[in-house]
């Protein structure tokens, strides 16, 4: 009697697993910084899709990079009882402090794009090879410069470590050049007004520069604007970072030189998976927290194989 008792109770085990495997429900939520950046506004969307698909319930929500808007955010999802949270954090020291409130509430938090400057409080963090892509983009920058010149570079928000790491990748390249001869550097804080605004005063100082290098995107699309309103688009050489549509367009149009996509539709929606992993069996399926996800380069050659916003065909 007892070894048929054990016997069912194993099998009772064995279905409620095999259950578990196949059950999601819940509310993930999702925070990003800004939808008016196409890069972000395609992490949110990718992540609500694949929660969706693996049946939880999604809401975005979006801090546009205040860390008191985050916060109350993260109270939110905690209030909402949220099964996951999924967050580009707004900086990488403040935001520390929101994910804890959220662990510390029974919520596993899995990070995206951006990092936090502590190990062991999220599940995992996800974010671009920004090393990789920062000498990627570097190297086909020179190549079009020729490797020599009077440049500027547009830099990110501070407080995201993803700026600095690109600032770095590119003066690690571009270094071993000594004709090419940095004029000017402009903090533009990822945004297209802010890098044509910088563009402008940049040019003011130095009028004679050939080439911009760009943290993003949308700041050098903002150098762009500033470049052909002053008409001197036609001399200098831009590079940009992310992939985006309207970057994609430029370098189709000959405006920009090449961007390096990151592959925020390929870890954002990772990072849902590896959530609804953790729900299910109290494990990511990942070997680290940190997990890097390589960049590709876009320029004219390729430019074809662009087949949805941050994505590029094989």
């Amino acid at each position: 009697m007892l070894k048929t008792t054990k016997l069912l109770l194993a099998a009772a085990a064995t279905s409620a697993l095999m259950a578990g495997s196949a059950w999601a429900e819940g509310l993930i939520s999702i925070i990003i910084t800004d939808p008016a950046n196409p890069y972000w506004l395609t992490e949110g969307n990718v992540a609500e899709a694949t929660a969706k698909s693996l049946g939880y319930e999604a809401n975005v929500a979006a801090h546009k990079g205040d860390t008191n808007v985050e916060s109350t955010l993260i109270d939110t999802a905690i209030t909402n009882k949220s099964v996951a949270i999924i967050l580009d954090p707004a900086n990488a020291d403040g935001s520390i402090g929101a994910v804890k409130k959220a662990v510390d509430a029974g919520i596993p938090v899995f990070l995206v794009n951006a990092e936090i400057n502590q190990e062991g409080l999220a599940k995992a963090q996800l974010v671009s090879n920004n090393a990789q892509g920062a000498a990627l983009g570097a190297e086909a920058w020179v190549a079009a410069m020729g490797e020599k010149g009077s440049y500027v570079e547009l830099f990110g928000n501070p407080a995201d470590n993803n700026a600095a790491t690109r600032s770095n990748g590119y003066t690690t390249v571009i270094g071993q050049y000594p004709d090419l001869v940095q004029a000017g550097k402009e903090v533009g804080n990822w945004d297209r007004t802010q890098g044509y605004q910088k563009m402008q005063s940049l040019l003011q100082a130095n009028p004679d520069v050939t080439g911009v290098i760009s943290g993003n995107d949308e700041m050098a699309l903002g150098a762009i604007a500033a470049l052909k309103e002053a008409g001197k688009l036609a001399g200098v050489k831009v590079g940009g970072f992310d992939g985006s549509p309207d970057a994609v367009a430029a370098v189709a149009a000959g405006e920009m030189e090449y961007t390096v996509l990151q592959p925020v539709a390929v870890f954002a929606a990772e990072a849902v998976k590896q959530a609804d992993n953790f729900i299910k069996t109290g494990a990511t399926g990942a070997a680290t927290e940190k997990q890097l996800f390589d960049c590709a380069l876009i320029t004219k050659d390729n430019v074809g194989k662009y087949s949805a916003p941050f994505t590029l065909s094989e």
